[in-house]
């Protein structure tokens, strides 16, 4: 097995335990390191770093893209765990059916799948 390289997006955070409690319950992430002005959440293939900052104008101008075929059961999930923030699963004009969430901080996760 190969070990491809990677890109994992950092985004910002305005309170390193706010966020790890918005992923964890809500999202179903798992804490996987933490400390005063850095996290790392993981579920299944998925991977993201938070650094910390006082400038709300970086989490608030940031997102990041999730795609895959398990993107219409994480929807589905998020609708049950009733997420804050969880927009409509729609077909978009470039022929990709997302959904949006913003954390608690403004981050904006787009989550999408071509084929539905």
């Amino acid at each position: 097995m190969e070990d491809h390289a990677r890109s994992i997006p950092v985004l910002a955070s305005l309170d390193i335990s706010e966020t790890r409690d918005f992923y964890v319950w809500h999202l179903g992430f798992s804490n996987d390191y933490a400390d005063d002005n850095y996290l790392i959440v993981k579920r299944d293939e998925m991977e993201l770093h938070f650094w910390k900052t006082d400038d709300r104008r970086f989490p608030e101008n940031t997102s990041c893209y999730i795609r895959g075929g398990q993107v219409p059961a994480l929807f589905e999930e998020f609708q049950q765990r009733r997420v804050p923030h969880l927009s409509p699963f729609e077909v978009r004009p470039w022929n990709m059916k997302e959904f949006y969430i913003h954390d608690p901080h403004g981050n904006l996760l787009k989550f999408g799948c071509g084929e539905w």
